[in-house]
């Protein structure tokens, strides 16, 4: 997002939605897990995105309605903070400034009291006023700009981006909730129903957790200290025209992005080339078929955000019995697809879900998505690991450029594991064993891994 340029992630949605998470304990069953991970963004990984040197992972954003752009323009005037912009450029008018471009000190207290603006917001809003052209830099110093201009959502976008910038230089106050702050626009982008302040606070400490590697001691201050930190945040932002309140109950304020807030998110997770559609692009998805809907994703001409509008319009076990029987008749790449879209579904899906234990290419699946939430499973065996690993390698068979793709997953790099993985592939009974091998042996840039692969090929056809 706009802040540094990077894309950022989201929090947890199922940690803040109480989804359970248990995984295996199986150590090769981990490694098939791992590889699905990197399945499931390999496909159109860069689809959308302009810029040369893309590195980020792209996320899929459930499809939005926004309001039409006259009536969200016509709401851009009335944020505080573009109101109290508009008035410090007229507060302004011609005045010297420091080397750096900036209010003197004293002029700053002097806004702050004249025009009854909190002193340490005076200046974002000054950077603000300089960047969209209300303020004008001269060499003799501030001049009165241009004023606002009939873009205006265009001029609030740059306003948006400004905000998240000044995040890199304390915005909030709180450096956490700084580093994390397009981390929550991305999570309240996706959470349209809206969250409740202390639920977006627990969200926050388990991102600082795990992405930061924040020790007990630093995690037990920083639990004390978030939540006021966070509440103060959620009134800047709210002030920046981002946030808006609508209900409190006993768990705390629940608050969401406004019209506007929705509108700017999105463009910024579009700068960075992540899938986030209109309901209007995708809502035509929702009415294809299974196969149809599997089809159009497996040939990039869905995006992932397709499969929420299309189980929207279904029960969980209806979809998911639908999808089940496409996977269980398709190919790897359709069963790669379907498991993403699989993976959403909670355990109302369990019914359908039981169902496809009976079906030979689908029921390892099933019992890895009913242990996954804690639900009675089949044990899998050793080999049923490797049937799994071959089947979720096999997708890469239906990617363009499989060189590219092998180079995006980290479970393929080099090491005994894979090469005991492949190993064990040699006597695996399933379909595409034989042409995952032969993918590994030619497009491995591991010379070890594919004159292990070779080996196995070897073994795999004397059977």
């Amino acid at each position: 997002m706009a802040k540094s340029g990077k894309t950022g992630d989201v929090i947890d949605l199922r940690a803040l939605r109480g989804s359970a998470g248990a995984v295996s304990d199986n150590e090769l069953l981990d490694s098939v897990e791992d590889i699905e991970e990197q399945v499931e963004e390999a496909p159109g990984e860069h689809d959308g995105c302009e810029c040369s040197d893309c590195g980020g992972d792209v996320l899929s954003f459930p499809p939005v309605e926004l309001l039409p752009d006259d009536e969200l323009a016509a709401m851009v005037p009335q944020v505080p903070l573009v109101r109290d912009v508009r008035r410090l450029a007229e507060w302004t008018g011609t005045r010297s400034l420091t080397v750096d471009g900036l209010l003197e000190q004293e002029d700053v207290e002097r806004a702050a009291a004249d025009l009854g603006i909190a002193p340490d917001r005076v200046r974002l809003l000054w950077i603000v006023a300089v960047n969209t052209g209300l303020v004008q830099i001269t060499r003799t110093g501030a001049a009165p700009g241009r004023g606002l201009p009939d873009e205006t959502l265009e001029f609030w976008d740059g306003v948006v981006m400004d905000v998240l910038d000044r995040a890199d230089d304390e915005l909030t106050g709180s450096p956490v909730v700084d580093e994390h702050l397009t981390e929550m626009l991305a999570t309240m982008y996706a959470m349209t129903e809206g969250i409740t302040v202390p639920a977006l606070a627990e969200g926050m400490l388990q991102a600082h957790e795990i992405g930061c590697g924040a020790g007990p001691e630093e995690m037990r201050e920083l639990r004390e200290r978030l939540p006021a930190d966070l509440a103060a945040a959620v009134e800047l932002l709210e002030y920046c025209g981002l946030f808006e309140r609508y209900g409190h109950d006993g768990a705390g304020d629940t608050v969401r992005l406004t019209p506007l807030g929705v509108w700017a998110v999105r463009q910024d997770l579009l700068r960075e080339g992540h899938d986030a559609p209109l309901l209007a692009e995708v809502a035509h998805f929702a009415e294809l078929t299974a196969a149809e809907l599997v089809d159009a994703m497996l040939n990039g001409e869905a995006p992932a955000s397709a499969a929420g509008v299309w189980v929207e319009r279904r029960s969980p076990e209806e979809a998911a019995r639908e999808l089940v029987k496409v996977a269980a008749s398709g190919t790897a790449g359709h069963r790669g697809v379907i498991g993403t879209i699989l993976e959403e579904l909670g355990p109302e899906a369990e019914p359908a879900m039981r169902e496809a234990l009976s079906e030979p290419m689908m029921w390892r699946h099933a019992a890895v998505w009913l242990g996954v939430r804690d639900l009675d499973a089949p044990a899998l065996t050793d080999a049923d690991n490797v049937w799994l690993a071959v089947d979720t390698l096999a997708t890469l068979l239906h990617l363009g450029d499989v060189s590219e793709a092998i180079g995006e997953f980290d479970a393929l790099e080099s090491g005994g594991e894979l090469l005991r993985l492949v190993d064990e592939m040699a006597s695996c009974d399933h379909p595409d064993t034989l042409a995952v091998l032969e993918l590994l042996a030619e497009h491995h840039p591991d010379a070890a891994v594919g004159k292990a692969a070779r080996k196995a090929v070897l073994k795999a056809r004397s059977r």
